[in-house]
């Protein structure tokens, strides 16, 4: 027997009879892990011949997500099941869960399902959810469901602006913050409620679980992609060098970042690791694992050869953890020390952004803005809040090239 905690949002998914449920909230309040428990112990172990669809904007961000939430829940109740790690499901007798991205509309297209599950609804558009909303059509003996869990950053969404803004009976929007999740740590408590020193308008997303106000938004123009072979085939050529980028976590969330360069010093930033709790030997052994992962090689040795070959490349990390800095040295990356000038660093970074890949990174960018002051006057400097994988990219980017401007204004004043 396990003892299985749950919130009073796991009751609320209990009870309601909408087809269509909007979970809105903060940070940390359980919205998505009592999804995830809602449909795996209440609808795949107690119901039959049930089809559910899990799916987020991109194939890659499912994967780290929903996918390991679902497998971590099957692990920690002792639950059995069938896996297809390739066609990304899980089976139980008559009944299979789909993890889908949806940035290839294609993918969902011609199935009907039973439940759907769409997490970071704000990161799918409005034709997504049409199309999902479509597909709930399979036959069952009872109610066919759809559940949508979201952060509310931005006023202007279509999510307030066709849903919240426009009632309709099969449809409902619950409200929570991590006042309705007695499991939050002390920690992430302190994080959350800290946002109010920090910007009016993350508290009010994170911490209120209230619509947010985007403005003093620094980076624009940007494109997301679901990996650099979308943009390769976009642009027609390769990219022309590859650096990292690594901003230090363990209760707030470490990141590795890839990033991509084209002509013109233009580039594009992949996000390899966002994850809280890396003690920095977890964190290297994750960083080989990610790296080795993308290496197309079925034999071993070149593959390790390979592998090897990568982590020789330009490694660029925050120099708040210099201990840290020397373990992954040791363990055969080649890691310095970031160029962390912060203004600078920005203002490079926002005239040569081509795209970015993968939810953490593009979650930040959209959130990350300048401070103001009491007077609400715009500052140089960024919000010190939810900008990891922000911080990991500028290192990745402006480390490289403030080294190679250096070098040529040498090569100038030796002549």
């Amino acid at each position: 027997m396990v003892n299985i905690g749950y919130t009073t949002i796991f009751e609320w998914l209990l009870q309601t009879k909408a087809r269509v449920n909007f979970l809105k909230g903060g940070a940390n309040s359980s919205k998505s892990y009592s999804v995830a428990q809602h449909l795996l112990l209440n609808k795949f172990y107690k119901e039959r011949d049930r089809r559910i669809l899990i799916v987020r904007k991109t194939t890659p961000a499912i994967r780290t997500s929903c996918y390991q939430l679902i497998k971590d829940l099957f692990y920690k109740y002792g639950l059995p099941y069938k896996a297809n790690k390739t066609e990304l499901t899980f089976e139980y007798g008559s009944n299979l869960i789909l993890f889908k991205g949806l940035d290839d509309p294609e993918k969902i297209k011609s199935s009907e399902y039973n439940y759907i599950w769409a997490e970071e609804a704000t990161e799918i558009t409005h034709n997504d959810y049409i199309q999902l909303n479509l597909r709930m059509r399979r036959e069952t003996d009872g109610l066919n469901q759809m559940f949508l869990s979201f952060n509310p950053i931005d006023a202007q969404h279509w999510i307030k602006k066709e849903v919240e803004d426009k009632p309709d009976s099969d449809t409902v929007i619950h409200n929570s913050t991590y006042k309705d999740n007695p499991f939050a740590s002390d920690t992430d408590i302190k994080v959350i409620e800290d946002l109010i020193n920090k910007d009016e308008n993350f508290y009010r997303v994170y911490a209120l679980g209230q619509w947010g106000i985007l403005k003093n938004i620094i980076y624009e123009g940007w494109k997301v992609y679901s990996s650099i072979t979308d943009y390769i085939k976009e642009a027609g050529h390769e990219p022309k060098d590859i650096t990292y980028g690594i901003d230090w976590g363990y209760e707030s969330e470490a990141a590795l970042v890839k990033t991509y360069w084209f002509d013109g010093h233009k580039f594009i930033t992949e996000e390899l690791i966002y994850k809280k709790g890396l003690t920095t030997p977890a964190f290297i052994e994750e960083a080989k694992k990610v790296l080795a992962e993308n290496i197309k090689e079925d034999d071993p040795s070149k593959k390790e050869s390979l592998l090897r070959r990568e982590m020789r490349r330009d490694f660029f990390a925050g120099t708040d953890e210099p201990g840290s800095i020397q373990e992954f040295y040791n363990a055969g990356f080649n890691i310095h020390k970031a160029v962390t000038d912060v203004r600078d660093g920005i203002n490079f970074c926002k005239s040569h952004l081509i795209g970015l890949i993968g939810s953490g990174i593009v979650k930040e960018a959209q959130g990350y803005k300048r401070k103001e002051d009491k007077n609400e006057n715009v500052l140089e400097e960024p919000v010190k809040a939810f900008d990891h994988a922000m911080d990991g990219m500028r290192y990745s980017v402006y480390t490289a090239v403030k080294g190679q401007l250096e070098v040529m204004n040498l090569n100038l004043s030796l002549r």
